[in-house]
């Protein structure tokens, strides 16, 4: 393990007097960031591109470039919104801008669609850098950011966050790699309006090593489940708390339901101190 013998660098800057008193009752104090980061984000964002290949004996009622779309990409749009797409020269026909929408089209020609830039909803931009070093950063994800790309949200994201930071790589004092190319990209997901720690490798071989740690978590979860063995089982847990009301204690014990119908309404699980649970609906 190339990591196992790094020591950590920087990790949270001095406490703050609420964190010191919170910690003098006995309680856990808040994490404090070591700096904050992130650009604001521009008012449309860079469009999308969508990539076909045309094979004649999928069907033969899309030899030409109107039909092709408007029979595969009914969901998008209708006829008349698909002729004006061709007509605005938004479509590419082996790299060629194509505007008339009879084009028969050749067997394995390149389409792609390029879909107009557009205003995607609001979205916070600064994350909080928990900790950083050579090798991967943690972040503190704020409720309503994507992570990833996805749907309306191709911009918005905290991979553009990462990818627009200008990362610096200082000499490690614990590894003499050469040649290790910034690569600042999420090993793991959190939901869009979850908040807490998002791990990042700064690294491709950094993100292999941490994907691998996640990897294996996943699959000792479907194995074993007992708490009192995750520290054993596992290089990297996840944990998770939510507020919840409306919850009723039930009046005999509930078993757990299977992993994949966890977090949703019918298997959210509360543990209690008297080994009973109670489920919310």
């Amino acid at each position: 393990d190339q990591y196992a013998n790094c020591t950590p660098k920087a990790v949270f800057s001095h406490p703050t007097a609420d964190a010191m008193a919170v910690a003098a009752a006995g309680e856990t104090p808040p994490l404090q960031a070591n700096y904050v980061f992130g650009r604001a984000w521009p008012d449309l964002n860079e469009g999308l591109s969508y990539t076909d290949t045309f094979r004649g004996a999928d069907a033969e009622t899309t030899a030409s470039l109107i039909n092709f779309y408007s029979e595969n990409y009914k969901s998008s749009a209708p006829l008349p919104g698909w002729i004006h797409r061709i007509r605005n020269g938004q479509i590419t026909v082996d790299g060629q801008v194509v505007t008339d929408p009879d084009m028969i089209l050749r067997e394995g020609s390149k389409l792609v669609y390029h879909r107009l830039a557009w205003k995607e909803p609001f979205a916070p931009h600064l994350l909080q850098v928990l900790y950083e070093d050579d090798d991967m950063v943690a972040l503190n994800k704020p409720s309503g950011l994507q992570v990833l790309p996805k749907g309306i949200f191709q911009q918005r994201t905290v991979l553009a966050q990462l990818q627009w930071k200008e990362w610096k790589m200082p000499p490690s004092s614990c590894s003499k790699r050469k040649n290790v190319q910034l690569h600042p990209v999420p090993v793991h997901r959190l939901g869009r309006g979850t908040s807490g720690l998002l791990l990042c490798a700064k690294t491709k071989l950094a993100k292999v090593q941490l994907a691998s740690y996640f990897a294996e978590g996943a699959a000792n979860a479907e194995k074993k489940r007992d708490g009192t063995e995750v520290g054993k089982e596992r290089k990297i847990s996840k944990f998770y708390r939510a507020l919840v009301t409306g919850c009723g204690y039930s009046t005999h014990r509930i078993g757990s339901l299977p992993w994949s119908c966890r977090g949703t309404l019918c298997g959210m699980f509360l543990r209690e101190a008297s080994h009973e649970q109670s489920v919310c609906s």
